[in-house]
């Protein structure tokens, strides 16, 4: 199975990522997972951690002359804030004085895990916890791209919105919508709310508040079949919810028409079959490319909705944990806006669940073999 692990702390010396059953001979680069690294960092509205570091990976195992081996890669990035946290976050014992953090913030994982694991210094929580793993995400989710473009499967994004501002998006296909987000550090394609998200962005930072958004994640060129409606866990469409709903701030999912279909009848939901030239074709995409769980040969659309950050520069009420006293929760560097920069990790985060179940149907030690494997599918496709 293809599977990742994360490791490391925000400011900790490194991220550490193990991507395991990817196939031998799948060309992975480190300029392409650097590229995709820096999309991440990049975005309206970023704080500054982001003028510090400048993330890169180090590949330790697992890929040799540029071509994956068929055994665990290790991936590790470096944190060069670590530096000014050296003392502070030693995992070694040391006599460095290094202020506690007690007051917890609204909205982060702060208060409950100090519940769930006994700590007396929130730094013992916020430190995981933090956005900055999806570096280490990105980078998985990079490497099964690779995978990925072998099989003609490309995975783009775009930013519908950020606070109130809403994009009038182009009825285009997804890859002219993506190389129109990426011209933008908004990473939207509509240049009228392109301006007014950056205003409003402006706006929030002003008034020490942060923003949240919604972003579009879409994938091209996914054969029919992948996922099953056989078991609740093996349906792609709530894998793929799962994965998105795991990345820090995202509080919401849809698929397709989303909760639109809730309001419509049937008749204006469900897409019509024709088939034409050889082949089974929907007339639209309301789906968003899953159906009964699997995909069913049209691109998957897929929406998550992220909530303002948690870190306030004008913070909200909070209590110490220590004396019980009403107090100001803790502010830690942050951003004011990181929808552009979570719709990337969205792609991450598809491309890898995609890969997996890509790899589950048809399985293959190497690349040569998975290839074999598809095109034997898709040839009998064309005879059903």
């Amino acid at each position: 199975m293809l599977r990742y692990m994360t490791a490391g702390e925000s400011h900790g010396p490194a991220l550490t990522t193990i991507v395991a059953g990817m196939p031998a001979g799948v060309r992975i680069l480190a300029e392409d997972i650097n590229h995709e690294l820096q999309r991440r960092q990049c975005g309206y509205g970023r704080g500054g951690r982001m003028r510090i570091e400048s993330d890169r990976v180090r590949i330790l195992s697992g890929i040799r002359g540029g071509y994956s081996l068929g055994t665990p890669i290790t991936f590790l990035i470096e944190n060069k804030d670590w530096e000014n946290w050296r003392q502070c976050m030693d995992p070694a014992p040391n006599d460095a004085s290094c202020e506690r953090v007690t007051c917890p913030r609204p909205g982060h994982a702060d208060l409950a895990g100090i519940f769930k694991y006994g700590h007396r210094d929130i730094r013992n929580v916020l430190e995981r916890a933090s956005a900055r793993e999806t570096a280490a995400r990105v980078a998985a989710g990079a490497a099964v791209r690779s995978l990925l473009r072998e099989l003609n499967v490309f995975v783009y994004s775009h930013v519908l919105s950020i606070g109130d501002v809403n994009a009038s998006v182009p009825m285009l296909p997804p890859d002219e919508l993506a190389a129109m987000a990426e011209k933008n550090d908004v990473r939207c394609a509509d240049p009228d709310a392109v301006v007014r998200m950056r205003a409003a962005i402006d706006a929030a930072k002003e008034a020490g508040d942060t923003l949240g958004g919604i972003f579009e994640v879409m994938v091209t060129g996914v054969p029919p079949g992948l996922g099953s409606f056989s078991q609740w866990d093996e349906r792609l469409d709530g894998r793929l919810a799962r994965a998105l709903m795991s990345v820090q701030a995202i509080k919401g999912v849809e698929i397709g028409l989303g909760f639109e279909a809730a309001r419509r009848p049937g008749s204006q939901v469900h897409d019509p079959i024709a088939y034409e030239r050889g082949q089974y074709v929907r007339l639209s995409n309301h789906a968003g490319g899953l159906e009964g769980g699997m995909t069913n040969g049209e691109p998957i659309v897929v929406r998550a909705a992220m909530k303002p950050i948690a870190t306030l520069y004008k913070p909200l009420p909070s209590v110490d944990i220590d004396t019980k006293e009403r107090r100001l929760a803790a502010i830690e560097r942050s951003d004011i806006c990181a929808v552009p920069a979570a719709s990337v990790v969205g792609e991450a985060v598809v491309a890898f669940e995609v890969g997996r179940a890509l790899l589950e149907k048809f399985g293959g030690d190497s690349l040569d073999e998975l290839r074999r494997n598809l095109c034997t599918y898709l040839d009998g496709l064309r005879h059903a």
